[in-house]
């Protein structure tokens, strides 16, 4: 068998960052209503916004007469002092796993920054990858197929061998999209579209485990 052949039967596992390792819901909320209270626009209209569109998108929606880029700007000075201020929390089950995951089988796909990331992952206490797809690595997001497809070009993976792990509905088309086997965590009903559901990350961790040692290969379709 040839090295490419071999590097493609990879099994490998690519993970969102929040909502599935670690819990930021109540960092995000702290940092749009703080943006939005500079704007003078309404905190709980601005965060469901804010949950369903990129942050370029909120923008259009809910101060579309602002300068999109000095909006950025504001967020993510706000989001630089959360990491380096707020209080963080790995979801139960997630240290174990990124610990007991084989080296070079997993990365990270997210909507945020890697310097981030890092930061976040450093106040918990959880390894971080070689492969981290961010918002800054590709110019089209979720639910687009792109950082999911990228992630795994760079494990050396071929898409049908990698297992997604998400908690909302963008990541998980994404992953689907891009022809993997996406596995549901940490919400009470399953996201449409899912191949299996877990409610909780912890849960979910023997078969994560299993998969990417060779111990189980769940199909798609």
């Amino acid at each position: 068998m040839s090295e490419p052949a071999r590097a493609a039967s990879r099994k490998c596992v690519l993970f969102d960052v929040d909502g599935t390792l670690i819990d930021a819901l109540d960092n995000q909320r702290r940092v749009w209503t703080t943006w939005a209270s500079r704007y003078g626009l309404d905190p709980d209209t601005v965060y469901r916004t804010a949950l369903r569109t990129r942050p370029s998108e909120t923008f259009a929606v809910v101060a579309p007469d602002r300068d999109p880029r000095q909006c950025l700007a504001a967020l993510h000075e706000l989001e630089d002092e959360d990491v380096r201020s707020g209080v963080y929390t790995a979801f139960e089950g997630a240290s174990q796993l990124l610990t007991d995951l084989p080296l070079g089988c997993w990365g990270l796909v997210t909507s945020n920054y890697e310097h981030r990331v890092r930061g976040r992952f450093a106040r918990t206490g959880l390894p971080v990858p070689v492969v981290v797809v961010d918002a800054a690595a590709v110019e089209e997001g979720k639910p687009s197929p792109v950082p999911y497809l990228l992630a795994a070009e760079r494990l050396g993976a071929a898409p049908e061998d990698c297992l997604v792990i998400e908690d909302a509905p963008s990541g998980v088309a994404s992953g689907l999209r891009a022809g993997m086997t996406v596995w549901g965590v940490n919400v009470p009903v399953a996201v449409d579209g899912v191949h299996r559901h877990f409610e909780s990350l912890r849960e979910a961790v023997p078969d994560i485990l299993a998969f990417a040692t060779g111990g189980h290969r769940p199909s798609v379709g």
